[in-house]
């Protein structure tokens, strides 16, 4: 097994060996490790913020990414354990919160220690299908317009073509991952489960949320926070405050 130093799946803007608790951040579709990089500095010192980079992007740019669920999440477990050695976290927001639950339901089928607890942000629960069109297959010209409307591209980048070229693989496999998904009944996890939503989220309503309390045997809050479905960035400190909050009361 390769050691924590050599772990191309996380990054750790600020290690900090003397954290009680660590946070481990899945990225939504098309990010990378880095939209967490802010939060190091951010968080308060007993927390160690760990980022998952997925194959595809960053320093693993030239990685094929994944294009399922299952597979990326049994990638994922092996990779990680190295990080499971303490009390952790898992945040993921938009297709990061399904990564996120599916992550913790094979730590447990694994035998492996679970999260104290669980931040879902800007997601459907996992068992409400998906409805609108896949936008995986989609030909370039009409998956470029898609990424256009869903606003989770920058402009700068969708007019770079030599940055589409690369991005469009990673993004391509990430619609792949969400949409493909197939959730399957299990019982309840037993960690504590908080989820989050932008009160101007069009495509995410308050009712798809409150969903992820079926998916814990422990305690489930919701909070909505101003914005649209990006407000783990135009309300940061706000979401941080909350997440802290909560390690703290789950440790």
């Amino acid at each position: 097994m390769m050691t924590a130093q050599q772990n191309p799946w996380l990054v750790r803007f600020k290690e900090n060996p003397q954290a009680t608790v660590r946070l481990i951040c899945f990225p939504y579709a098309g990010g990378a490790a880095n939209i967490y990089h802010k939060w190091a500095g951010l968080l308060p010192a007993w927390i160690e913020l760990c980022a998952v980079q997925p194959p595809g992007r960053g320093s693993r740019l030239l990685e094929e990414p994944f294009t399922d669920a299952r597979s990326l999440v049994c990638a994922a477990s092996e990779a990680l354990t190295p990080y499971l050695d303490r009390p952790f976290a898992l945040f993921g927001h938009s297709l990061g919160a399904l990564v996120a639950f599916e992550f913790a339901r094979h730590l447990r089928r694994q035998g492996k220690p679970g999260p104290i607890c669980m931040f879902v942000s800007g997601r459907c629960a996992p068992q409400i299908p998906e409805t609108g069109m896949p936008l995986h297959t989609l030909p370039e010209p009409q998956f470029l317009v898609e990424l256009q409307r869903l606003n989770g591209t920058p402009d700068e980048v969708l007019a770079h073509p030599d940055l589409m070229k690369l991005m469009i693989p990673v993004l391509r496999g990430d619609f792949a991952v969400a949409e493909t998904y197939q959730y399957l009944k299990e019982p309840p996890l037993d960690c504590r489960i908080k989820a989050f939503g932008g009160l101007d989220d069009m495509a995410i309503n308050r009712r798809s949320l409150e969903a992820w309390k079926e998916q814990t045997a422990n305690a489930f809050s919701l909070h909505m926070l101003p914005g649209d479905h990006f407000f783990l960035f135009t309300s940061e400190a706000y979401l941080l405050d909350l997440l802290s909050e909560q390690m703290a009361a789950s440790c």
